[in-house]
């Protein structure tokens, strides 16, 4: 797997922590324990740091960055889906961000929130706890997320990690 320094900026990564080996790590990152990276996933810490926290996966092909003013945080137990784009936001504990979604600047997704799939958060949105933002640019539906299903979504997500390293092998 490519995992980068970029000058003294070096990841940090967890040992409990499951990094696919096509996905890319560079810089400031730290990534805490059981959360996963998949394929094709790009992290480049180089303008500021990247933050993961526990039991969170960045799914296939998202791409992950910063600003030098804004970094870009991931809490606890969040699901990352497919082809996101996150880039100087705080994304809170226990949220979702649905596939081919993007988040841009200074906006803040609330615990337990959900961006839908295909949405836009444009810069300094601010998406409460319990939330559902949908839509190009994202509209901000208060207390339609579900909860329950994004903990389900992040508990596959750790098992999904556990088996992958401990079955994947490459063949060519």
């Amino acid at each position: 797997m490519p995992i980068y320094a970029l000058g003294d900026a070096s990841p940090t990564i967890d040992a409990a922590a499951y990094i696919h080996p096509d996905a890319v790590i560079i810089g400031d990152v730290r990534i805490g324990a059981e959360s996963s990276v998949w394929p094709g996933a790009v992290l480049r810490g180089d303008d500021g740091y990247i933050s993961i926290g526990r039991g969170t996966s960045i799914q296939d092909n998202s791409v992950l960055h910063t600003t030098p003013a804004d970094p870009t945080l991931v809490g606890d137990d969040c699901v990352i889906g497919h082809i996101v784009h996150l880039e100087g936001c705080d994304i809170r504990d226990g949220a979702m961000v649905g596939n081919a979604a993007m988040v841009l600047h200074r906006s803040v997704i609330g615990t337990g929130a959900i961006v839908a799939a295909n949405s836009v958060v444009l810069y300094d949105v601010n998406v409460p706890a319990g939330a559902l933002a949908v839509g190009s640019p994202a509209v901000v539906k208060e207390g339609r997320a579900r909860s329950e299903l994004i903990a389900l979504a992040a508990e596959s997500y750790r098992h999904r990690a556990a088996r992958f390293a401990r079955d994947l092998r490459r063949l060519d």
